[in-house]
């Protein structure tokens, strides 16, 4: 029996592609929702970090965000998984289910990159622009919802695209944690037959097309607001 063969009889006819399954909507609920929770935080983080420095507790804000960043994104992602599921969580007496746990994980490391993204976004935009916000009697808050962030979210679309990239292709080590994604669908596969040529090469292809499907998405997306830039 060939490799080829091996695996096929393992993939359809005993039903390994079930877990295949179970692997890829793991991995798209852990990408998808790590970056929108990545959002959320980089948004604040970013925010904390370009507010004026008027007083203490901004500071205060600035330089907790500064610790923040150095934190998430000095240490592996593994490393964090490993330390937040061993240590952290059980040391709080935090028990939930372990996507739900690895989402927060990445939406954690996330938000570390997200910030200077955004802060790079926001600094992007031409002072000129928020001047122009407060001479007309708006807020810095107002002008910065509805002035700044606007403009700086269409400069850094492609940024978070390669942000949304990069975790949807870390998720192959959440199996680290006992949750069951691409990578470990395909290695029980290999662990059962002993053969892991074909196991390993439609793992590489799965993630292949799973990354050119979410390039091909950023690219629409920043035509849409380009498009819509000209009218």
């Amino acid at each position: 029996m060939t490799a080829w063969n091996t695996f096929y009889r393992q993939f359809i006819e005993l039903e390994a592609y079930k877990n295949f399954l179970i692997g890829l909507k793991n991995t798209a609920i852990i990408a998808v929702f790590g970056l929108l929770i990545g959002l959320v935080v980089g948004c604040l983080l970013a925010t904390c970090q370009i507010l004026p420095k008027t007083n203490r507790f901004i500071k205060f804000l600035s330089r907790v965000a500064d610790v923040y960043i150095a934190v998430f994104r000095g240490t592996p992602m593994v490393v964090q998984l490993l330390l937040i599921h061993f240590v952290i969580f059980p040391a709080a007496g935090i028990n939930i289910d372990s996507v739900i746990e690895a989402v927060l994980i990445f939406g954690l490391n996330s938000g570390a990159y997200v910030s200077e993204i955004m802060r790079g976004g926001i600094l992007s935009v031409d002072i000129g622009q928020t001047e122009a916000g407060r001479a007309l009697g708006l807020t810095y808050g107002q002008t910065m919802m509805k002035i700044v962030l606007p403009q700086a979210v269409k400069n850094v679309v492609p940024t978070l695209g390669n942000e949304f990239i990069a975790l949807l292709k870390e998720t192959s080590v959440v199996s680290f944690i006992a949750v069951t994604d691409l990578t470990k669908a395909f290695k029980s596969i290999g662990d059962s037959t002993f053969e892991y040529i074909f196991p390993y090469l439609m793992l590489a292809a799965t993630y292949l097309i799973l990354v050119l499907l979410v390039t091909g998405l950023i690219k629409l997306i920043e035509r849409r607001m380009r498009a819509s830039d000209k009218r």
